[in-house]
């Protein structure tokens, strides 16, 4: 097996500027052409590029989410100050550990409590109350003839919903966004101490806030998840921080993320407004366009795995404790496995992609996304006509989110 290669192209790759916010694709693919993985010293990672390599990583053993298989734990604290991940009490302890970044028997045990919350059943319960809120969020639109899709919208879809999932009252909802921002802007590669006392100060006000809620439900118990969790945490099934951290890790991935994709999918249709088109004429074809939305720009490009043992990947030799990255987003666009890669085609089928990762750590709440896309977009092309850009879009920056953070548009009521 060949060794990690020493010398290496430079792709231009400044996940940080503007350019690669507007449109990392170009950079993506000059990483794939380079055929092996690719040393980011920035960030002290292999970022792995191809779609064959990504998806071999995501599902093997060898690949974990903590460092705890590859340090001691005077490595991981010296690692923590470097990254300025330190003096963050309540961040370390719901944020940075959680159901995401564990591994083995702690993982399965987390992830198996949690699972049946995000099949089928319970997902028809939401069904309906989600395009109650939809249709509502649309009425409070619909005369203006114009707003920032992202603001006026897709921001607001996601909280009701999953604070319903959840069992967060919705007059609650409204910080929730917020405070998922704020939480996970400091897993990005710009760690300001300014950033991570935003980040600390915001962790400590929802774990204030779910102890309140948790002592609530403690006295009146309904039919939710938080009312399950906690009678699992005082039956001693969880911790609180194993508790809490899953709580908090719900809220927060049910956020950004769907945001997101809202805004990806939307400006992907704008980009073929052929696409938009048979879409609006053939609306039986959302459940395949919402996974190519997915697929085309994925919110959640990036996310790192630590090799705890020596293996090998497509002929390249990966050495113990070596940091990857999976670019999912890069991987997405590989023309080995999609044809027309660069295209967003409504109708594609079969579509293996990777933006909800796979293997262990794929991702719970798919079906959950999935739903309140396919109701957001039908919805949206029912109601409204001549959808269509009305100014500047603003992109986020980051090398773990892609996204939008203003969006306007015109459109008329059908």
């Amino acid at each position: 097996m060949t060794p990690l290669p020493e010398s290496q192209p430079d792709p231009g790759f400044e996940p940080l500027s503007d350019a690669f916010a507007d449109d990392p694709y170009p950079t993506y693919a000059r990483l794939r052409d380079h055929g092996a993985p690719w040393y980011f010293a920035g960030y002290d990672i292999w970022l792995l590029s191809r779609y064959e390599d990504v998806a071999a990583a995501a599902v093997h053993p060898a690949c974990v989410r903590s460092p705890e298989a590859v340090m001691t734990p005077d490595e991981i604290a010296a690692q923590q100050v470097r990254d300025n991940w330190h003096n963050m009490p309540h961040h370390s302890r719901f944020v940075q550990f959680s159901l995401l970044n564990a591994d083995g028997e702690v993982h399965q045990r987390l992830r198996r409590m949690i699972f049946n919350e995000f099949r089928t059943p319970s997902l028809q319960r939401l069904h309906a109350q989600t395009q109650v809120h939809v249709d509502r969020l649309i009425d409070t639109v619909i005369d203006a003839g114009a707003m920032d899709f992202i603001e006026d919208f897709a921001a607001r879809v996601p909280g009701p919903v999953i604070g319903a999932f959840l069992g967060v009252p919705e007059e609650d909802c409204a910080p929730l966004r917020q405070w998922s921002d704020d939480i996970v802007q400091y897993f990005d590669i710009d760690r300001s101490d300014a950033r991570k006392a935003l980040a600390e100060k915001t962790t400590t006000e929802f774990y204030d806030y779910l102890l309140r809620l948790s002592d609530e439900r403690r006295r009146r118990p309904q039919d939710d998840l938080i009312s399950r969790l906690i009678a699992r945490y005082d039956a001693g099934d969880l911790t609180e921080d194993a508790y809490i951290s899953t709580c908090m890790l719900i809220l927060m991935a049910g956020h950004g993320s769907t945001i997101d994709i809202l805004g990806n999918g939307l400006a992907a249709l704008f980009a073929h407004p052929d696409e938009q088109q048979r879409l609006s004429a053939g609306p039986s074809l959302m459940t395949t366009a919402v996974q190519e939305m997915f697929r085309y720009d994925a919110p959640l490009p990036f996310f790192h795995r630590f090799a705890a043992a020596d293996f090998d990947l497509n002929g390249w030799h990966i050495r113990k404790g070596t940091k990857l990255g999976l670019l999912y987003g890069c991987a997405n666009r590989d023309e080995a496995v999609f044809a027309h890669a660069d295209c967003f085609d409504a109708g594609r089928a079969p579509n293996r992609h990777i933006a909800f990762a796979s293997g262990p750590h794929v991702c719970l709440g798919n079906h959950l996304a999935r739903m309140e896309l396919d109701i957001v977009f039908s919805t949206l092309l029912r109601r409204l006509k001549d959808i269509a850009p009305a100014g500047e879009s603003v992109r986020r920056r980051g090398l773990s989110v892609r996204g939008f953070e203003a969006l306007p548009i015109a459109f008329r009521a059908a």
